[in-house]
């Protein structure tokens, strides 16, 4: 049943619900709250991206708070946890790289590519987010749907922005331009 209804474009399955989202992050409303979900457990990176954070980490410490560059300093960034490796949660809450901004949780390694400082974005599972990655013999990708995130539910509604179009430059990131476009022609969005 899990498998019967995936929708197969090129060597990624996706979940029908992911197509049916209307997405358009709200941050006066949930002040980042992605950043700072209770959980042990932080988003998944890869060993290259592992690498090139630690490349530009000595940039990305300038905009942490005292208690985050302690952590990392002395714990490091990132651990491993059930052979997968995820950025460290301070105090199970909060990524290690997230900042504070007029109350709102921000991403420090995103900053520093905004402000032009890094060519390195965010681990991609951070910038596809509520769209997460499962591996079943390949990629599925699903919506995760939770709470924190309904005000970005309703500004989508409300603007007729689909998850699908909200989440284009990580999905062409990861997967590419000709298969974002499939995935577009699907949705029919």
């Amino acid at each position: 049943m899990f498998l019967s209804n995936l929708i197969p474009i090129e060597d990624v399955l996706v979940r029908p619900e992911l197509l049916k989202v209307d997405f358009a992050c709200d941050l006066s409303k949930c002040k980042g709250a992605c950043c700072t979900l209770d959980s042990e457990f932080g988003a998944p990176v890869t060993e290259e991206e592992i690498d090139e954070i630690n490349s530009v980490l000595y940039l990305v410490k300038d905009y942490l708070q005292v208690e985050h560059k302690t952590e990392i300093e002395q714990a490091d960034f990132f651990e491993t946890r059930q052979k997968e490796l995820l950025l460290r949660s301070h105090n199970n809450k909060a990524c290690v790289f997230v900042f504070y901004e007029n109350g709102t949780a921000r991403c420090a390694l995103e900053k520093a590519f905004i402000d032009g400082k890094t060519n390195f974005r965010k681990p991609i599972s951070c910038h596809l987010f509520p769209i997460r990655v499962s591996e079943f013999g390949g990629d599925v990708i699903r919506y995760e749907k939770i709470t924190e995130c309904e005000p970005a539910v309703e500004k989508g509604k409300a603007e007729s922005v689909s998850l699908v179009n909200f989440c284009k430059e990580p999905l062409e990131r990861k997967y590419g331009i000709n298969w974002y476009n499939k995935l577009k022609e699907i949705s029919g969005k």
